[in-house]
């Protein structure tokens, strides 16, 4: 059983509601602790984005919807096993 506190409650739905929103831009990566993966979402929006005109913007926002879906729908117990003891990066 994973270590349950509080913060991690917070964290699952803020991480869910922001990769619902602003999953293109890799905010829910960051608010989890995962900066080299939000960095990577956030350089494929601006950059790819920029080049492509904003094709990869709406493929890394389509993944950003489906991540936040995931944190949303897991339990409590599982999203904190997931994310904060085995270090799942992407989906």
């Amino acid at each position: 059983m994973a270590n349950f506190t509080p913060s991690h409650a917070a964290k699952q739905l803020l991480a869910g509601y922001c990769g619902i929103i602003f999953g293109g831009f890799g905010i829910h990566k960051f608010i989890l602790g995962y900066a080299p993966e939000g960095f990577i979402m956030l350089v494929i929006s601006l950059v790819g984005g920029y080049f492509t005109y904003g094709f990869t913007f709406l493929i890394m926002q389509l993944v950003g919807l489906i991540e936040g879906m995931i944190y949303l729908n897991k339990s409590h117990d599982e999203f904190v096993d997931t994310y904060f003891v085995k270090k799942q990066g992407w989906f």
